[in-house]
């Protein structure tokens, strides 16, 4: 994917190297989530990315030049499914989240696909994506799985 950009942000393509900064955001951004569920374990929110970490559908977020969160856009037989989305709490806040999210649909929009993802329960994370157009598909006692058609 090209380089794609806005005010003070970019989206870059990862590359292998980038796996450990990325489980390190994430170990960071979902914790508080996480505790809340009673279910942070250290090593285990690193792993679990470690476990999925497809270079190739993902983009580094950059704010103002600098590594600030990582989005995956991973084709799925039924349209795409948006995951490993995490801003850094450093520049959470200022829109780029909406930004970064208003990019991809587009796109997604632009193929007339359906956009699939996972979200813990009670994440506030879910009012950005319902705010696009998301709903819910189904739950379980911890995530929400949101489906979002594509808007022509």
């Amino acid at each position: 994917m090209p380089t794609l950009t806005g005010p003070c942000w970019a989206l870059h393509p990862a590359d292998p190297s980038d796996l450990e900064r990325i489980a390190e955001l994430r170990a960071v951004v979902m914790r508080p989530d996480l505790e809340r569920l009673g279910r942070y374990d250290e090593h285990r929110v690193r792993q679990r990315l470690r476990n999925v970490f497809a270079p190739e559908h993902t983009s580094l977020v950059l704010a103002d030049g600098e590594f600030a969160g990582s989005v995956t856009l991973r084709p799925i037989e039924s349209g795409w499914w948006l995951e490993n989305f995490y801003l850094s709490p450093a520049v959470q806040g200022r829109g780029i989240g909406t930004a970064v999210l208003r990019t991809l649909l587009e796109r997604t929009d632009a193929e007339g696909a359906d956009v699939r993802l996972d979200v813990l329960q009670g994440s506030p994370a879910r009012r950005l994506y319902e705010r696009h157009g998301f709903t819910l598909e189904r739950e379980d006692p911890i995530d929400a799985y949101l489906v979002r058609r594509p808007r022509m």
